[in-house]
C-alpha cells in the first residue's frame, strides 16, 4: 500500500507498518461529524457542449454548434463540494460577483448543502470550457476561456473577506486553504489564518504562492508546485527526496505530501518519507480538479483523526476514483467506502 523512501538524515529509519484497511474504513465513520472550512478562489467551471463537422470559411477553425451547457463548482468550490460529498459539514469563504456566474454558484452551494459567505468581487472568476465532437464520437475539449478579477481585491472586499473567515472558524474543526491565485488569500487574509492556526488546525494549498502559506500544519503540493518553492529541479527521485525534505522546513509543517500524477504521492514527515503508488490500475480519464478531490479527502481525515499517512492513503484513493470521471467531479462518501472494501 505504501513503502517508506530513504531521506539522506534518515537511511537508518525502521520502516513503519502500513495503516490497516478496517483503520481506515472507522475514518469514514466520522466524517460526518466534522465540519470543514474552505477559504479560496472560488470558481464557476462552465461546461460548453457541442457537435462538430466542418471547418469555418472565415478562419481554419472548427464550427461547433451548441447542444448543452452547465455549470459546476471549481476552485475552491470544488474542494469544498469535495468535503461535503464526503458527508462533511462545510462552509466556504471566499469572493463571488453579483453576476449570472456568482447567481449559479450560489444555487449550487446551497444544492449542495454548503454554507457560503462571499465578499463582493467585480466579476465571477470562470473558466469555460469547450467540447465537441462529431455524431457518434466522445466530446473533446477543443478550447477553455478564463475569466474573473485582475488581483488584488478591494479593500472593502478583503475586509470582508477576514471577518467572513474569523466568524466561519469558530465552528469549524479545521481549515482548508485553496489558492488558485484570484486573490482571496491576501495578506491579511493570510495573517487571520495565522492567528486562527493557534487554534485551528489548516491545511494549505496554492497554485502560485505556496511560499507565502509557511507557517501551518500540513501542505499539498504537486510536483511543479514543490519545485517552484525550493527551487531544486524534480527530476530524479532523489531530487524528489532532496526537495520535499526542504519544503518542510521551508513551511514549517508536519507533514508536506506532494502528488505526482501517474507516479502517486510521496508523503513528507519529520521521520522521512513514504512513497503511496498510484491506487488501481486504471489509466485517468479526466484529471480536472482531481487535486481539489485529493485536497479535501486528506484535509477532512485529518480532521477525523487521521495520521497524515492515513489521510494520504485515503486521499490517494479518492483521488483515482475522481479522474475516472469526465470533468469537475466529486467522490462521495459511499464510492469510497466501496472502494476501500475492494481494497
Amino acid at each position: 500500500m505504501a513503502r517508506r523512501a530513504k531521506r539522506p538524515d534518515s537511511a537508518g529509519a525502521a520502516v513503519p507498518a502500513p495503516p490497516s484497511l478496517a483503520s481506515l474504513s472507522v475514518l469514514l465513520d466520522s466524517f460526518p461529524a466534522r465540519h470543514v472550512l474552505v477559504v479560496g478562489d472560488l470558481v464557476a467551471d462552465e461546461y460548453l457542449y457541442g457537435q462538430t463537422d466542418r471547418v469555418s470559411r472565415e478562419a481554419p477553425v472548427l464550427v461547433v454548434r451548441h447542444e448543452s451547457s452547465e455549470v459546476k463548482l471549481g476552485g475552491a468550490a470544488n474542494a469544498a463540494a469535495n468535503a461535503r460529498a464526503l458527508g462533511a459539514e462545510v462552509t466556504v469563504v471566499g469572493a463571488l460577483g453579483e453576476d449570472g456566474m456568482g447567481t449559479e454558484l450560489r444555487r449550487l452551494f446551497e444544492a449542495a448543502g454548503i454554507g457560503v459567505r462571499a465578499a463582493s468581487a467585480p466579476s465571477t472568476e470562470t473558466k469555460t470550457r469547450i467540447l465537441a465532437g462529431g455524431i457518434n464520437t466522445t466530446r473533446q475539449q477543443m478550447l477553455r476561456v478564463d475569466r474573473g478579477n485582475v488581483p488584488p481585491l478591494s479593500e472593502a472586499a478583503t475586509l470582508a473577506l477576514v471577518e467572513h473567515l474569523q466568524a466561519a472558524a469558530t465552528e469549524a474543526d479545521v481549515i482548508l486553504v485553496s489558492d488558485y491565485g484570484a486573490g482571496v488569500v491576501c495578506e491579511p487574509v493570510r495573517a487571520a489564518l495565522h492567528e486562527l492556526a493557534l487554534k485551528k488546525r489548516v491545511c494549505v494549498d496554492s497554485r502560485y504562492g505556496l511560499h507565502s502559506l509557511a507557517g501551518f500544519h500540513w501542505a499539498k503540493p504537486n510536483e511543479p508546485e514543490l519545485q517552484v518553492l525550493t527551487g531544486v529541479p524534480v527530476t530524479t527521485d532523489e531530487a524528489l527526496l532532496r526537495a520535499g525534505a526542504e519544503a518542510l522546513d521551508l513551511l514549517e509543517c508536519a507533514a508536506v505530501l506532494v502528488t505526482r500524477g501517474r507516479k502517486g504521492m510521496v508523503l513528507f514527515e519529520k521521520s522521512g518519507a513514504t512513497s503511496i503508488p498510484v491506487h488501481g490500475a486504471r489509466d485517468a480519464v479526466d484529471v480536472t480538479g482531481a487535486g481539489d478531490t485529493v485536497m479535501a479527502a486528506f484535509t477532512l481525515a485529518l480532521a477525523a483523526g487521521a495520521s497524515a499517512l492515513q489521510a494520504a492513503l485515503l486521499a490517494n484513493m479518492a483521488g483515482a476514483l475522481v479522474v475516472q470521471k469526465q470533468g469537475t467531479a466529486t467522490v462521495p462518501l459511499p464510492e469510497l467506502r466501496a472502494e476501500l472494501e475492494r481494497a
